[in-house]
């Protein structure tokens, strides 16, 4: 497969673009791409700067450019390149402008700024750092989702990913020596999710964390049957407790972060506003 440049260009951070590109380039297989970055775009001088790159690098360029003679600018030096130019965001934003029946804002920028939802994100990350690991289990009545399952059933990344998006995540490792503390039977607020994976995946996971300890030697943390037990400990755990779970095992953490959320989200629906989650 010939080798392609895709640049990126964007009058903020880039991160919503970067997520579009991220998605659209998973669609093909083997795909060698070259991605050039260039955010806070927002003047015909920075235009001028990144140019000659466009040049030296032809190849599509996918922009999210709100500013009208900015967006003109880059279309008009694209079409002297003879080089494609996409805007990311055009066709959703003209659906919605005649959805809601008025034009969009034209704010770099817009979807980042510093509201109410901001801080509350930055709340939820800061509670999940704070309560990882079975953590500060007193705490976790506080919180939206627990996330409970054996090590290395990533736990903690998921966790993260869900804060990034303004859910106060807990997470506690199961094991079999350990009981898990009262708590975590008595909770009313949050939606306790299992994560469970293959054993056979999880053994797999384990060794590799322990060589970039440099740990080689067998131990119980590795060994096939009693990773097992740990797995099958967990499940029963779940069940008892009728609460939902996720196999992880072929699950991207995005992936299982939607699994998540959804489950959170209908579980949510079901309570009514003068009653406490069960």
């Amino acid at each position: 497969m010939p080798r392609i440049h895709v640049h990126l260009l964007s009058d903020s951070t880039g991160e919503t673009l970067e997520m579009i590109a991220k998605a659209a380039l998973a669609q093909f297989e083997n795909a060698d791409v070259v991605r050039h970055f260039w955010p806070m775009v927002r003047s015909q001088a920075h235009l001028d700067r990144i140019a000659p790159e466009l040049a030296a690098s032809p190849g599509l360029v996918l922009y999210t450019l709100v500013n009208a003679q900015t967006r003109k600018a880059l279309e008009e030096k694209c079409r002297q390149m003879s080089l494609p130019a996409v805007d990311a965001l055009d066709s959703v934003t003209v659906a919605l402008e005649a959805q809601l029946g008025q034009e969009a804002h034209g704010r770099p920028g817009r979807q980042h700024r510093m509201d109410e939802a901001y801080f509350d994100r930055v709340e939820a990350i800061q509670f999940t750092i704070a309560h990882d690991d079975g953590v500060g289990h007193e705490n976790w009545e506080q919180a939206d989702i627990l996330l409970a399952g054996v090590s290395r059933s990533s736990k903690t990344p998921t966790s993260i990913y869900l804060a990034n998006r303004g859910f106060k995540v807990a997470n506690i490792p199961l094991v079999v020596e350990s009981p898990p503390p009262p708590a975590l039977y008595g909770l009313k607020h949050p939606t306790v999710v299992g994560l469970t994976t293959a054993p056979e995946r999880l053994v797999q996971i384990r060794r590799n964390r322990l060589l970039t300890l440099n740990e080689r030697e067998e131990t119980a943390y590795i060994d096939n049957e009693r990773v097992k037990k740990e797995v099958q400990f967990a499940r029963r755990l779940f069940s008892d407790n009728n609460w939902p779970v996720i196999d992880v095992t072929r699950r991207s953490i995005e992936e299982t972060a939607a699994a998540i959320i959804r489950i959170h989200n209908e579980r949510t629906k079901r309570v009514k506003p003068d009653e406490k989650p069960i």
